[in-house]
């Protein structure tokens, strides 16, 4: 993996989605627009992916993560991989989450 930023991010829509993202400070306003611009399943899965980092970072097991997040051993392997040679973006949050002392209860992909 490399720490270089994805092309994606030159695109103006791409560039315009995390403009938004990062504009929202209320939580129902997040998740309102998170539920009209993306599917119920595509929420979930999002969501299983930070619980496996928070999860990770916390030195759980695969199969404990596997259990609980319902995603693949592989998924959970690439998501390990990020967060040790990604973009930080995992880290990022994870060092919100844990300043803001956040209870993030777990997540079950459908």
């Amino acid at each position: 993996m490399s720490k270089d930023v994805s092309k994606i991010w030159e695109s103006d829509q791409a560039q315009q989605l995390a403009e938004a993202l990062v504009s929202i400070d209320d939580v129902q306003v997040m998740q309102n627009f998170l539920r009209d611009a993306l599917t119920e399943k595509e929420i979930i899965e999002v969501g299983a992916r930070l619980q496996a980092a928070l999860m990770l970072a916390n030195g759980e097991t695969y199969t404990a993560i596997t259990r609980q997040t319902k995603l693949s051993s592989r998924t959970v392997a690439r998501i390990s991989d990020w967060l040790k040679d990604g973009c930080n973006g995992y880290q990022a949050v994870i060092t919100s989450v844990n300043a803001h002392h956040v209870h993030m209860p777990p997540v079950r992909a459908d």
